[in-house]
């Protein structure tokens, strides 16, 4: 999930961003733009950058070894064929 002091630096960017009036109501208002953030981002599905970094570093590692399992097939199948018609 995303981390709670960027979900309160968008609230404190949300707030700063209000006429000087509307300021004044201050921090319930940031309060609530955190609760609400909080709860639409929650719903989203949604990963961290760490996770995603990860995830990205398995998938290239699979690749590699699907790849080489490819070539180790092909190597095979051409030993068997050869194998094959020497008999």
């Amino acid at each position: 999930m995303l981390n709670p002091k960027n979900i309160e630096s968008i609230a404190q960017q949300l707030h700063n961003a209000l006429p000087q009036g509307l300021k004044n109501i201050g921090n319930d208002l940031e309060e609530k733009f955190k609760q609400i953030l909080q709860a639409q981002l929650s719903k989203l599905d949604v990963v961290t950058r760490e996770e995603f970094d990860v995830q990205s570093q398995v998938l290239l590692r699979t690749r590699e070894k699907l790849n080489e399992l490819e070539k180790r097939l092909d190597s095979l199948i051409k030993e068997e064929a050869s194998s094959d018609s020497e008999n």
